[in-house]
């Protein structure tokens, strides 16, 4: 059986049609030019018998049958005198040839309409992505996003969108290296959601002096300072770059039992010893 005769008992599969016509099909995939004859507008002239008769068509049957024949193939044309399916049918590139010598007009509308029929033939034969490659997806939308919901979801309703298809799950394989590039360079439209902060409880006075340092440094050399608080009065420090204060009386008290363990051990001698080793 060929993959034609295949595809023609795939019921899932779409009929050849050419206008409001269905042109039916025989058991071994032929077509019907009786069919044909009638979607092309069903001109007297253009009876499928005249056609069969002319010469340059019988020629062209010959050539078909002969390398048919050494395939060991059905052969290019068959009639049905009797019953519902009465009619002449023949291989694909005879209802070419049957719809170039009708007019080039109904031979571009038959070539087309073939195509159609042959597409949609191969979409119901692809697979759809398997779960690596939906979990590869899922990382690509999921990383961009970078935890915003809105984002998430305007990635997935855009992706399934463009490729037509109601979740990223069933899309086609064939697919999948184009759906990659379109999630990696999509545009994103929707605005990270902002996070309102809080202002910390800093005393009236505090804030105050906060901007007014802000106000006359910004932009200098220090980016921290250090206000401090004496017998009512504020007063503020700069601190160069990487310099923080804490508190050296609550410091004492943790670790100075720490450090008492760590000097009457070897720990710091070896860690000086590691460090130097790098």
């Amino acid at each position: 059986m060929t993959s034609l005769t295949q595809n023609f008992l795939n019921q899932n599969n779409k009929p050849f049609v050419i206008g409001d016509f269905t042109i039916r099909q025989d058991e071994e995939g032929r077509y019907c030019l009786h069919d044909l004859h009638k979607a092309s507008g069903g001109a007297e002239k253009h009876q499928p018998a005249f056609f069969i008769r002319n010469k340059q068509t019988k020629d062209l049957i010959a050539e078909i049958e002969s390398e048919k024949h050494s395939a060991n193939l059905q052969s290019a044309v068959k009639t049905i005198n009797g019953g519902n399916s009465r009619g002449t049918y023949v291989v694909k590139e005879l209802v070419y040839s049957y719809a170039m010598w009708i007019s080039a007009k109904f031979h571009l509308t038959v070539i087309r309409a073939y195509d159609a029929m042959v597409m949609q033939w191969q979409i119901n034969d692809r697979q759809s992505i398997s779960p690596e490659q939906q979990a590869l997806l899922h990382e690509i939308v999921a990383r961009r996003s970078g935890g915003e919901r809105k984002i998430y979801a305007e990635m997935w309703s855009r992706h399934n969108r463009h490729f037509k298809i109601p979740r990223y799950a069933e899309l086609l394989a064939i697919h999948f290296a184009e759906s990659v590039h379109y999630l990696e360079t999509m545009v994103i439209k929707a605005k990270p959601e902002q996070t309102a902060m809080k202002a910390l409880p800093f005393p009236a006075e505090v804030i105050q002096v906060a901007q007014q340092i802000n106000n006359e440094f910004n932009g200098g050399r220090f980016m921290s300072w250090f206000v401090i608080a004496k017998d009512g009065v504020l007063s503020a420090q700069p601190l160069p770059h990487g310099y923080y204060p804490f508190n050296v009386k609550e410091f004492t008290r943790h670790f100075d039992g720490v450090l008492n363990i760590l000097y009457g051990s070897d720990t710091l001698c070896q860690g000086r010893y590691f460090l130097s080793q790098e």
